[in-house]
C-alpha cells in the first residue's frame, strides 16, 4: 500500500489548510481582482477623456499637423536613404579596391567572364566591320 501521509496524494491537502487560509486567499485574489478592474476603468475612462477634448484640437489644427507630417516623414525618409546610399557607395568602392588590388572579392569570376565575353564580341564586330569597308571598297 502507498503512503499518502508524505504528500503522494495532493487531493487531500486542501482539507488540511483551515478556513481562515482560504477566506485570505479568497479575499486577496478579490482585492487584486477589484483594483484591477479599478484600474483599466479608469484608464478607459481617461482614454474617453482625452480623445473628447483632444478631437476638437485635432480637427481645428489638423490644416497645420497634416502638412507638418507630411514634411516630417519626407525629411526623416530622405535623410535614411540617402544613409543608405552612402553605405552602398562606400561597400562598391570597398569591392572595387579589393578587386583592383588582386584579392579577388565575391562576384569577380563573373566580372572577368563578363569581361571577356564582351571583348570577344567587340572582336568580332570589328573584324565583321573591317570585312564590309573592305568589300564595299574594292
Amino acid at each position: 500500500m502507498a503512503d499518502y501521509s508524505r504528500g503522494g496524494d495532493r487531493r487531500g491537502q486542501q482539507d488540511q489548510h483551515p478556513i481562515s487560509y482560504q477566506i485570505m486567499k479568497a479575499a486577496a485574489v478579490a482585492t487584486m481582482g477589484g483594483s484591477m478592474l479599478l484600474l483599466s476603468g479608469l484608464t478607459l475612462t481617461g482614454t474617453v477623456i482625452v480623445l473628447t477634448v483632444a478631437t476638437p484640437l485635432i480637427v481645428i489644427f489638423s490644416p497645420v499637423l497634416v502638412p507638418a507630417t507630411i514634411a516630417v516623414v519626407l525629411i526623416v525618409g530622405g535623410f535614411l536613404i540617402s544613409g543608405v546610399f552612402g553605405v552602398a557607395a562606400l561597400l562598391v568602392l570597398s569591392w572595387m579596391y579589393r578587386y583592383v588590388t588582386g584579392k579577388r572579392p565575391v562576384g569577380s569570376d563573373e566580372i572577368d567572364k563578363a569581361r571577356a565575353t564582351i571583348a570577344s564580341k567587340a572582336r568580332e564586330y570589328k573584324e565583321s566591320a573591317q570585312h564590309r569597308i573592305e568589300q564595299v571598297t574594292s
